[in-house]
């Protein structure tokens, strides 16, 4: 936990939005990998995380932003929980230490909504995203379960995603420590990747490094010789000279903040000349990139840039010809790049998706496009101090895209199908990492992770 004096700031600053009414915040609970007592490794909801700090399942809180009032609810420890989980702090000394004097057992929940409704205060609550909890929700609150959706309060999620959007100094610390932890197991890829090896020997390295760190993932591995699918999380593939192998992964911290990094190795050691060139394309683009955040940037306007570089790097390859702007406008870069520039990231890998992207990486007027590549940007809007997002730009061939454009004649004036042809076995290349947004423009976070041809072949010499 971070200081009593942190969640309670957090929680005055969010009782300060509002004048009336109560917020509930439901923790998660334990899930079952194949039966009941056989649980996955729990993972506490981030926003509860976030406002009261205590990492334990079947917790739920309330405050009453009319009294001020805050009350914990679940359950104190039984003589079964010590003997197979051993000796726990009790309820009410886990919510001391986040500054909530006032806890209760969960049955009283159902009671303290209902003295609420009826006094006539409206109870606000967040998406649900689990089915535990949606269920949970439609039994307090008598909602269908198909109305959640609608009857999730606005107004708390938008005064939860602007205050979370910004990070502290002690999140901003954890964020770098979740970035130095995800430098060990690229590191440790880049000494294990190599010829005649399975994906899974050096997936096994990577989680390996994270564990030592004392820290677990933060998202599940992508690490594969099939760079072309962007969540590949199959790892069955027997690695040969000549491939890329593209790993995206990264480490969570005990915290739970999250690091995001992306690097793209040659099995064999040695990028070839064909590789090479695309890799220091993608290099490009990430660096003009890093160049254009500042506060107040459109972080569209940078993936728009990016793809300007690429459509100009690419046409001098050879893959295309024409109009840059012409091309821009038609949408041919989503053809090699599907996905955006990057997203919001803190105490989840993509921050705080679960609150609707449409709250945090947008904005009234600015609404999201339907063009391959700009759809999938989870972050749009402009940048402000404090905020802390990815930027992960990267360059696919995937063959059932292209052979899809190319039976629908797409983008056919400006792209060269025979010579995207003898790309069909590159597979891709993404470069990733988290940057801070500061008041001069940014930095990136953490240790500095190889990153240019040059020092991704001494890292695994």
């Amino acid at each position: 936990m971070f200081k009593t004096a942190i969640y309670q700031a957090r929680r005055a600053i969010l009782k300060n939005k509002f004048k009336t009414g109560v917020a509930l915040f439901l923790g998660n609970e334990e899930v079952g990998m194949n039966y009941r007592d056989n649980v996955y490794h729990f993972r506490q909801d981030s926003t509860f995380l976030y406002y009261f700090g205590i990492d334990k399942p079947s917790l739920a809180a309330l405050i009453d932003f009319e009294t001020g009032g805050e009350i914990i609810f679940g359950h104190e420890n039984t003589i079964d929980d010590v003997i197979w989980n051993g000796s726990l702090p009790s309820l009410a000394t886990l919510a001391s230490q986040v500054g909530v004097s006032k806890t209760q057992a969960t049955e009283r929940l159902w009671g303290m909504l209902s003295q609420s409704m009826e006094a006539a205060k409206t109870i606000r609550f967040l998406p649900p995203y689990r089915h535990a909890n949606e269920i949970k929700i439609s039994q307090l609150l008598g909602y269908e379960h198909s109305e959640l959706k609608n009857l999730a309060s606005i107004e708390l999620i938008q005064a939860v995603a602007e205050q979370r959007s910004i990070k502290s100094a002690e999140e901003i610390e954890n964020m770098e420590l979740a970035v130095n932890m995800s430098k060990s197991m690229h590191l440790a890829a880049m000494k294990h990747t190599r010829p005649n090896r399975f994906e899974y020997q050096v997936v096994g390295e990577i989680h390996a490094a994270a564990l030592m760190e004392g820290g677990q993932l933060s998202y599940p591995i992508i690490y594969s010789v099939n760079g072309q699918t962007l969540h590949n999380h199959s790892h069955k593939n027997l690695m040969q000279n000549g491939q890329l192998a593209l790993c995206d992964f990264g480490a969570e911290t005990p915290l739970h903040y999250a690091g995001d990094i992306t690097r793209t190795l040659p099995v064999s050691g040695k990028f070839t000349a064909k590789q090479a060139a695309i890799y220091n394309l993608v290099l490009e683009m990430y660096t003009e990139a890093i160049a254009m955040i500042k506060p107040g940037e459109l972080y569209l306007n940078i993936h728009l840039e990016a793809a300007k570089v690429m459509l100009e790097g690419l046409k001098n390859l050879g893959f295309l010809a024409g109009n840059i702007e012409t091309m821009l406008f038609e949408g041919v870069q989503g053809l090699f790049m599907p996905h955006g520039l990057g997203h919001m990231i803190g105490l989840d890998v993509h921050d705080m998706e679960d609150l609707g992207e449409i709250y945090v990486g947008y904005r009234p007027g600015l609404e999201r496009s339907t063009q391959l590549g700009l759809r999938s940007l989870r972050l749009a809007k402009e940048l402000a101090v404090g905020n802390t997002l990815t930027v992960e730009p990267g360059i696919y061939f995937i063959p059932e895209l292209i052979e899809k454009y190319k039976a629908e004649k797409r983008s056919e004036a400006f792209v060269n199908y025979d010579l995207l042809a003898t790309y069909y076995d590159f597979g891709g290349v993404r470069i990733e990492d988290n940057v801070l947004v500061t008041e001069t423009g940014s930095r990136i976070l953490g240790e500095a992770i190889p990153k240019t041809i040059d020092e991704i072949e001494a890292a695994m010499a």
